[in-house]
């Protein structure tokens, strides 16, 4: 994993985990036992899936780079498939709430999302097109043609 892409997964899972931990706490103190219990699968759930979501597309990205946007709408597919799955399975279980779990499954993807989207607009990565050299100065663009 290039150092850049494990920068953007850092900026992503440090503030989930941190607000997953949250959740579990505000679910242990509003519906009990059963609400963290619930809240921590929910959070488990999030930061399992997206990581597997990012090292995915960063491995695909090396690969081909043409075929990250369909690995990445691939991984989406299949995490929507198994959350539904474990939703629709659990839905009649009672040793968890299902309201804790799908509160936090929506306030961790919500940062995830901005965590990830924070951190890679800071992280600077450098690309090149195929056959072209990089720009000498610093103020304009050089004209390769002339």
């Amino acid at each position: 994993m290039e150092s850049s892409d494990a920068r953007i997964l850092r900026g992503a899972a440090i503030p989930t985990g941190l607000v997953g931990v949250a959740a579990v706490v505000i679910s242990l103190l509003t519906a009990g036992s059963k609400g963290a219990l619930g809240a921590a699968i929910g959070a488990a759930v999030v930061i399992l899936f997206f990581t597997i979501s990012v090292v995915v597309v960063t491995y695909t990205a090396k690969i081909s780079p043409q075929t990250m946007m369909m690995a990445a709408l691939l991984s989406y597919a299949v995490k929507f498939i198994v959350v539904l799955s474990m939703v629709i399975a659990l839905r009649d279980v009672t040793f968890w709430s299902p309201k804790a779990f799908a509160w936090t499954v929506v306030a961790l993807t919500l940062v995830w999302i901005m965590g990830e989207t924070r951190a890679s607009l800071q992280v600077r990565v450098i690309e090149l097109a195929p056959g072209k050299e990089p720009a000498k100065s610093a103020g304009r663009p050089v004209d390769s043609d002339s």
